[in-house]
């Protein structure tokens, strides 16, 4: 007899959101995004579980995207989640993948993927599971920290190139959170999309998060959004956009003129993001994909900072 109940769809979104924040959970769990994807693509399903014990208590969060496939069939993935709230074993771990594969809402033929957010030593629950894709490595920054402790975590490369931006013309600023004053940047990312060919969260779904996360914060339009950027002259010479998503902010979308290169802008404008992040109570900033291959300067850029690499432990039916 299962010692784990698993609930769909049943937990309200104010419990979703603190456990959520609790768990310092990715944003692909953020209920928001459920309601962004749901914009953006309505064929899709947006299914949420939480697996609880006996007693009421929380042991997971699970937000499931579902869609069709092979005319006949439901293809579900569980991206970066479950997200483990409190004290999980790795018993209840099992049990919870168990669980959710067994109940998922879902008619036959169907496959549910899960791409965990934690390293394959860690992902205990995951025995009896097979692996079908290698995970993703992205780089955490402990914001927890104190501030002398995060700069000096810091290579000394990337130290001194913080250094010169700090001595340089650049001007830094926080932008403001109407979707047309930080549209430049989305441009700006769009553009550099393109040129080398890389994909991440669908630009089109920043602006339906923000609105999301202001529904679930009373309106507050800073919610799930930090933005930064840097002048030179009359001139933007770069920008950072952040989603926030409870206790943690993940990089989103940077971008760079030869000017704010030249003067380390993104050193600058990363550092500033961390301070202002740790004071509004993130305790960590995800970087985002690590790629050595295909974007070793990015990688590097991400590496000096000081942060911890996690490499995911890839995805699993």
């Amino acid at each position: 007899m299962s010692r784990l109940i698993a609930s769909w769809n049943e937990l309200p979104r104010t419990a979703w959101d603190a456990a959520h924040t609790s768990a310092g959970a990715s944003y692909q769990q953020d209920w928001s995004y459920g309601v962004a994807l749901k914009a953006a693509s309505p064929g899709v399903e947006i299914l949420r579980a939480s697996i609880a014990r006996a007693d009421g208590s929380l042991v997971a969060l699970a937000q499931i995207v579902a869609r069709p496939f092979a005319l006949v069939g439901r293809f579900a993935l569980c991206t970066h989640g479950p997200a483990w709230v409190g004290a999980v074993t790795a018993d209840e771990k099992r049990e919870t993948y168990r669980l959710l594969k067994m109940s998922l809402p879902q008619g036959w033929p169907r496959l549910l993927v899960f791409t965990p957010n934690e390293p394959a030593d860690d992902a205990a629950g995951l025995s009896g599971m097979s692996r079908v894709m290698t995970g993703d490595a992205t780089v955490l920054i402990d914001l927890s920290r104190e501030e002398a402790a995060l700069r000096s975590a810091m290579e000394s490369s990337w130290r001194n190139k913080l250094s010169k931006a700090e001595r340089s013309d650049l001007v830094l600023q926080k932008s403001g959170l109407k979707p047309a004053q930080y549209r430049w940047l989305i441009d700006a990312e769009i553009k550099q999309r393109q040129k080398r060919g890389y994909r991440a969260m669908p630009l089109e779904l920043t602006e339906t998060w923000q609105d999301a996360k202001a529904e679930g914060a009373k309106g507050d339009r800073g919610a799930g959004l930090a933005v930064f950027r840097a002048d030179m002259g009359r001139d933007p010479a770069a920008g950072m956009l952040f989603l926030i998503h409870g206790s943690r902010a993940t990089y989103h979308v940077g971008w760079t003129s030869e000017a704010g290169r030249d003067n380390a802008a993104h050193n600058l404008i990363l550092w500033s993001a961390m301070k202002d992040l740790k004071a509004r109570g993130v305790t960590s900033l995800d970087l985002g994909g690590v790629n050595t291959q295909s974007g070793a300067g990015i990688a590097r850029f991400k590496l000096e900072t000081g942060g911890a690499v996690l490499q995911r432990a890839g995805a699993y039916v």
